[in-house]
């Protein structure tokens, strides 16, 4: 085999696990959200809320949604960096773990703020409504389980 035949073997070979890093990245990233739906339905419709929890929940919602911009951003960059580190690395190399170790980290700190604002939400509601909150929740992070 010609050193340019294999040069362009290995060179489909990087180009195809980057490409599996970008569709893996996105699939994570740009999943849709069927429970935050879920839940935002909940809150808005079903537990009549005040207007000034309205307010609040506006307020604490707009903050989520700037913060959560800013790590899916970070997310992408993440993915482009595994990526790159398959390319260099064409296997499982000391690259290509930090880059999987620093995407777990992004994650890991989308759900941590994800789960802050549930709280948060949950703080402007009273009993009746904190419970049936809770109810939503629950069964959206049990739902795979079932």
């Amino acid at each position: 085999m010609g050193s340019s035949r294999r040069l362009l073997i290995v060179g489909l070979i990087a180009f195809l696990a980057a490409l599996a890093g970008v569709f893996i990245g996105r699939a994570l990233v740009d999943a849709p959200r069927p429970n935050e739906t879920e839940l935002h339905a909940l809150l808005h419709r079903e537990l009549k809320l005040s207007p000034a929890q309205e307010q609040k929940l506006r307020s604490i919602e707009a903050g989520f949604t700037a913060r959560r911009e800013a790590l899916e951003l970070e997310m992408r960059a993440a993915n482009i960096r595994l990526a790159q580190a398959i390319e260099a690395e064409h296997g499982y190399g000391p690259q290509v773990t930090k880059a999987i170790d620093e995407t777990h980290e992004v994650m890991g700190d989308l759900q941590k703020e994800t789960l802050q604002h549930l709280f948060a939400m949950r703080s402007v509601l009273d009993r009746d409504q904190a419970a049936m909150f809770d109810k939503v929740v629950v069964e959206a992070l049990t739902a795979d389980a079932r």
